[in-house]
């Protein structure tokens, strides 16, 4: 197993390319890698923004549907419906204590531990023991799997920061 960026992975493997699965860590996703030269780094989008703190925020507009009593709603709030949505999700994510952080986690190492050790014996009830929550028994079902499997597995199981995004 290797780590490093997708440029450093292409000059890595190009030499061998044959059998190397590439695992995106936030996901947990294979990613398929362009073996063309690497391309420049994204141009920033005419949505970015920096503030007055110095910290650049990009603005993302998409189109919902809503039903008119929650137009109507919206349409009441100060601040306008921008800022209401915005503090309706900001406090959403508060409450919600961790649990859509802990399922992006099992999800985002489901998906690699499927790919990786899918065959594997014990994959049935380290998939069971990895949605249980129970990181010990988890481990546990990992224990006769190749250890560079299993510390990127339960690397791949614990929150992180990007989790709670």
């Amino acid at each position: 197993m290797a780590a490093g960026t997708r440029a450093e992975l292409v000059r890595e493997l190009s030499a061998n390319p044959t059998g190397a699965l590439v695992f995106e860590d936030a996901s947990g996703r294979v990613v398929d890698l362009d073996w063309r030269d690497t391309p420049p780094l994204p141009r920033r989008s005419r949505n970015h923004r920096a503030s007055a703190d110095g910290l650049d925020w990009v603005v993302t507009s998409r189109e919902f549907t809503l039903l008119p009593r929650h137009w109507d709603w919206l349409a009441r709030q100060s601040g306008g419906a921008s800022q209401a949505l915005r503090r309706l999700v900001d406090e959403a994510r508060w409450a919600d204590c961790g649990r859509t952080a802990l399922r992006t986690a099992q999800e985002r190492c489901y998906r690699a531990m499927a790919a990786l050790a899918g065959d594997y014996p014990g994959f049935e009830d380290a998939a069971r023991q990895l949605f249980s929550g129970d990181m010990g028994a988890f481990g546990e079902a990992l224990a006769r799997w190749p250890v560079d499997v299993r510390t990127y597995l339960v690397a791949l199981a614990q929150v992180c920061e990007e989790d709670f995004a």
